[in-house]
């Protein structure tokens, strides 16, 4: 089995202090494993497919418990644009649920993996420019700092990679279903940002 080197966020060693430098590198990653998916076949592309689902679900969980939250406050019509979001959002998540069902082997999967990364690719792009935007401009740096803390501790939930000794994403998904992983994450959030 070749070893398939996915870059995440981690990997430069910054020091993850703009919690907007650190949304748009976990969006190259989001692309990156969807390159992974689309490329592989077999048990590749479903430890491929498991990272990118784990990754997919604690980013937007944060996003939600995190950037939306600052947003609705943070800037003028941020309200808006968090609803819009949110639209955003659940549409991919259903996209998702149905693909989660699937076997990657399924001839149903691709058509809906490559509708499910237009819907993200589109929902990451609009992130950019309405809701990243704006937190930069209306954030201090502790601010941008503290909401940063938060992303990486979601993060840590969700290797883009199995950690050294797990042979699959399978066993390294190992944590259940997607909804418990939400859950674990907005605990997590919540915690590091002493809401917890």
């Amino acid at each position: 089995m070749s070893e398939l080197r996915t870059p995440h966020a981690g990997d430069d060693m910054a020091e993850d202090d703009d919690v907007v430098a650190l949304l748009m590198r976990q969006h190259g990653d989001i692309r990156n494993l969807f390159d992974e998916v689309e490329a592989a076949t077999g048990e590749e592309r479903r430890d491929a497919f498991r990272r990118l689902v784990r990754l997919l679900a604690v980013h937007e969980t944060a996003e939600e418990e995190v950037v939306h939250p600052f947003a609705r406050k943070g800037f003028p019509g941020g309200e808006q644009v968090v609803r819009d979001r949110l639209a955003e959002e659940k549409a991919a998540k259903e996209t998702l649920a149905a693909l989660d069902e699937l076997d990657t082997d399924d001839p149903t999967f691709m058509p809906q993996l490559l509708k499910l990364r237009r819907d993200v690719q589109e929902h990451a792009r609009a992130e950019e420019r309405y809701e990243f935007t704006h937190i930069r401009r209306s954030a201090d740096v502790t601010g941008l700092a503290a909401m940063a803390k938060a992303i990486k501790a979601a993060e840590a939930m969700a290797p883009t990679r199995p950690h050294p000794g797990v042979e699959s994403g399978a066993k390294n998904m190992a944590l259940g279903p997607v909804a418990a992983l939400m859950d674990r994450t907005k605990d997590t959030v919540r915690k590091a940002m002493g809401k917890g």
